[in-house]
């Protein structure tokens, strides 16, 4: 999810679309936030790890 966060953002810089940039922020944000919550071994998802 933060790849595809950060794709959509740099395709949103290049072309100058702001929804794509927004898209891609939210999606690196929702994507850290379940990183760091699978990380510290919550279960995210009902899974015990997020990858």
């Amino acid at each position: 999810m933060i790849i595809l966060g950060l794709i959509l953002l740099i395709v949103g810089a290049v072309i100058d679309v702001s929804i794509l940039w927004t898209i891609g922020i939210i999606l690196v944000v929702v994507g850290a936030v379940l990183w760091i919550l699978g990380s510290l071994g919550r279960a995210v998802g009902g899974r015990k790890h997020y990858w």
